[in-house]
């Protein structure tokens, strides 16, 4: 075989051994959590519909992909008041943004399974540059990618105008995620 030959078959090969495993979103055993306090006390609330869109090889992390979408208008909160409220302009308006979304840029090992990925999240239409430190355990099939962050409420104007005062809301807003997801190969 000619050696230009060779090197066009091999390309297609080699391109596969660098695309990582897709996997698929279980959500009935996923959940993003936030808790944000408002006079002191906590509030929290869920996301009742995202998605994810994941391609990652735990044992080769840098070469992974991860697209997260939560739907705004799917909060809940425990409360018909508040799910209205948060769903206005001054904080959610999930009319004009009816998404947040995060894309991975680059995923690092820090070892036991745990992992660092850098990437934009956009929320509001402001985007910002987040790390989200990532634990990932495996039972069966199924692999559950969790972890916990923190979001500042104003640099996405959520909250703005007479909510602004970090008094009556904090200004930090914790959040909480489980992905299930059945398809990645083990550590």
């Amino acid at each position: 075989m000619k050696p230009i030959l060779w090197l066009t078959a091999l390309l297609p090969l080699l391109a596969a051994a660098q695309t990582p495993p897709a996997a698929k979103l279980l959500p009935a055993q996923s959940e993003i959590v936030f808790t944000s306090r408002q006079m002191g006390v906590p509030m929290e609330g869920r996301f009742r519909r995202f998605d994810a869109q994941v391609a990652f090889d735990p044992r080769q992390p840098e070469t992974g992909r991860v697209t997260l979408s939560v739907d705004l208008a799917s909060v809940a909160m425990g409360a018909a008041e508040s799910e209205a409220e948060v769903a206005k302009p001054g904080w959610f308006d999930t009319k004009a943004f009816p998404q947040a979304s995060f894309q991975s840029g680059a995923i690092k090992a820090l070892g036991g399974g745990r992992f660092e990925m850098s990437g934009k999240f956009t929320l509001k239409g402001q985007t910002r540059d987040l790390i989200v430190p990532v634990t990932l355990a495996q039972t069966g099939g199924t692999s559950t990618a969790s972890g916990n962050f923190v979001v500042r409420r104003l640099d996405f104007r959520i909250g703005d105008g007479d909510w602004s005062d970090t008094s009556l809301v904090a200004n930090d807003v914790q959040v909480r995620f489980k992905l299930a997801l059945s398809g990645l190969p083990a550590p």
